[in-house]
């Protein structure tokens, strides 16, 4: 197999791997909105009024992602807008962290005060550096296969005026 095939199937994975993440988190936040608000109050770093909105609009937004990731397309500005989501959890989860909070990160469903020895901000932040390293991957090379973004850069430009 030629490298740009293998890459293209590298590629191909880390961008139905990333989806996977977001489809899943998304779901199951969407399905539990009182445990994703619960989860995202205990990071204690937003304002009360602005908690209702984060635990609302979150789930969503992981399930776009995860869509668009999942069809192929935007595939690097989907990705870019991942990791900047990934960082943003990575510094929640850190901040909890070095502020001595006990909580679960509400990452995959659940979220909220846990006791001390229940938590788990070393490996949900290892985790978290895993899923930014795929939407690297696909910021630096978006191209995989089975993507509609491949479709749509295969398709004839039509001019103003002119049909197809």
């Amino acid at each position: 197999m030629e490298r740009g095939r293998i890459l293209d199937v590298i590629g191909t994975l880390a961008r139905l791997g990333l989806a996977a993440v977001w489809l899943v988190s998304g779901a199951v936040k969407a399905a539990d909105p009182d445990q994703t608000y619960i989860a995202v109050r205990a990071y204690d770093v937003l304002p009360s009024d602005v908690v209702p909105v984060v635990a609302t609009v979150l789930p969503w937004l992981e399930l776009a992602l995860g869509v668009l990731l999942l069809v192929g397309l935007g595939t690097r500005a989907v990705a870019v807008l991942s990791a900047l989501v990934l960082v943003v959890f990575v510094a929640g989860v850190v901040q909890a962290w070095a502020r001595g909070l006990s909580i679960d990160c509400g990452c995959f469903g659940g979220g909220g005060q846990v006791a001390p020895d229940a938590t788990a901000y070393g490996t949900e932040v290892l985790r978290d550096v895993g899923f930014l390293l795929l939407a690297g991957w696909l910021i630096v090379r978006p191209r995989t296969l089975f993507a509609l973004d491949g479709r749509l850069e295969s398709r004839p430009q039509v001019r103003s005026g002119e049909r197809n």
